[in-house]
């Protein structure tokens, strides 16, 4: 028998999404790219909480 290694959890979306909706946020209030790094910045925290909570 193999043994399988676990399953990995990938945050990788998490990153993409906060940054496509602080972009299209940020666009509404004519300050796109400031929502899209605050956008980056919150999926990436969300990314990271994920990675810590499933490892």
């Amino acid at each position: 028998m193999s043994s399988r290694p676990p399953a990995s959890a990938a945050g990788g979306p998490l990153i993409a999404l906060g940054a496509l909706l602080g972009a299209a946020v940020g666009f509404a209030f004519g300050q796109a790219t400031p929502g899209f790094l605050i956008g980056l910045g919150l999926g990436t925290a969300a990314a990271l909480l994920f990675w810590l909570r499933h490892r």
